[in-house]
């Protein structure tokens, strides 16, 4: 559980992030949990935008996937949403908060 100076950390390192993945029409689907737990694993840090025609807000989305991933919720603007998970994978620089 992250306390608020390490979600803020969080924040500001994603804000110059580009979102790799889009949550459309589809929702979230068991194609995008697995590309976004690998990204979890890859980078601990992910940031994504959620379309429209999702048909969800952005907040549930993150709930949603924080859930299905394990992650931690980090943040919810607008229609982007940031994900954390620390990454057990070797060779992966760990984020420092």
């Amino acid at each position: 559980m992250l306390n608020g100076k390490q979600r803020a950390a969080l924040r500001a390192a994603a804000n110059g992030l580009p979102a790799w993945f889009q949550v459309g029409k589809g929702g979230v689907n068991d194609n995008l949990v697995a590309d976004v737990s690998a990204a979890l694993d890859a980078h601990e840090l992910v940031k994504l935008t959620v379309l429209k025609t999702a048909g969800e807000e952005p907040k549930a989305v993150l709930r949603t996937l924080s859930r299905k991933l394990a992650a931690e919720e980090v943040a919810a603007v607008g229609n982007k949403i940031v994900l954390f998970r620390r990454s057990s994978k070797e060779g992966v620089k760990h984020l420092e908060f």
